[in-house]
Parts: structure tokens; sequence; C-alpha cells
């Protein structure tokens, strides 16, 4: 798995595994998944080398198609992989709670130096790769809306919430307004933006509910 601490993507310590040559170490996991993002972010989606990210990795070709048939199978699993774990989901106990963790979060993400270049080129190559955008949009857009169904879940158990909320809105409210922000247009997401967009986000779920 992959861990996020400072600015970059670190290895968790390999768990001890059977031996033999067809083991799928999590440790050349690793290292293939950083050597990915490194090769995306100086040549662009289109210019990714698989036999390039396995020398950056410093291993065989054979150990990284034994994990990935194809360099849309692998983008699409690490990226998965990734982003989940990159962003785990807190229960803080109310729902500006886990509105604030989530965008810290996101932000966290999205001051990544990788990060920062990789998006912006895959947005754009979303645009002339139906096979990419199917699957970001598929399995990546799913998970991402679950994940934001879980917050407004716990907020509607709680009261604060009425059932009949947008899910859908609040997932794009939640990481739109930060990724226009700071990947579009550049400007800083202080603590002090993120607490009003907290206000924001709540006021407009609220709105939207009783307009329902």
């Amino acid at each position: 798995m992959i861990r996020k601490r400072s600015d970059e993507l670190i290895a968790e310590k390999p768990r001890r595994v059977p031996s033999g040559a067809a083991t799928m170490r999590p440790a050349v996991t690793d290292a293939l998944t950083r050597a990915l993002f490194e090769e995306w972010a100086e040549f662009g989606y289109v210019g990714i080398s698989l036999e390039r990210v396995a020398q950056r990795a410093g291993v065989g070709k054979a150990a990284l198609y034994r994990r990935w048939p194809s360099k849309l199978a692998m983008v699409i699993e690490r990226l998965e992989v990734v982003g989940i774990d990159l962003a785990p989901l807190i229960d803080t106990g109310t729902l500006a709670g886990d509105i604030r963790t989530m965008l810290l979060q996101i932000r966290r993400i999205l001051r990544h130096r990788l990060v920062r270049r990789i998006l912006p080129d895959l947005h754009a190559e979303m645009q002339r790769n139906p096979a990419l955008a199917n699957d970001i949009r598929g399995r990546l857009q799913r998970e991402r809306r679950r994940r934001a169904a879980t917050v407004l879940e716990r907020a509607i158990a709680r009261g604060e919430l009425p059932a009949t909320v947008d899910t859908k809105l609040f997932s794009d409210a939640a990481g739109g307004l930060l990724y226009w922000r700071m990947i579009i247009t550049r400007e800083t997401a202080d603590r002090s933006y993120i607490e009003g967009l907290v206000r924001f986000i709540i006021a407009g779920l609220l709105q939207n509910a009783g307009s329902r």
C-alpha cells in the first residue's frame, strides 16, 4: 500500500510473504508505483513507457507485466489504490468535522508535486482517450461518490441532514471547488478558505435538500 508523508508517496514496510519467483512482493509493487507516477509527471500519459517504469523501479519488465497487462490497467489500478489509501474516511462525530477532514485530505493530496503535474494531464487525456475516460468515470468516480455517500449517511443518522440530501452534489462540491482553486487557478487554500468552504457546502446541502 502507499501512504502519504510530507510531499512524497512512500512505501509501507513489506509484509512477509512466501518465497518463489512468481510471488507479488509488495516492495516491488511499491517501487513500480512510484516509478509510474514519476514517469507520468515527466512525460505525460501519452509518453509513459512501461519499460522505463520498470527501469526506474530497478526491476525487470516481467515483474511489471505479471501485475498489469497494459499501461491503462496499471494506471487505473494504481490511481484507485493510492487515491483510496491517501484519503481514508474518518468519522469525527459531526458533519462539519467530517467535511473539514475530507477537504484537508484532498488539499494534502493536491499539494503533492506529482499530483499537481499529473491531474491536469489526466483530465486532458480523458478527452482524447475513451477507454481511459470510461474507467476513470466508472471505477474511480463510483468510489468517490460511495465515500461521499458514507459521510452524508453519518450526518443523516445524526439528524444533521434530511434524507433527501443530494449525494452527487456533495461529491462534486467537496472535490471540485478545491481542485479548481488549487490546480486550475493556482491559488492558496489556507485554513480560512477551508472553513469557509465547509460552511458553503453545508449551507448548499441544506438548501438543496429543502427544495427537493
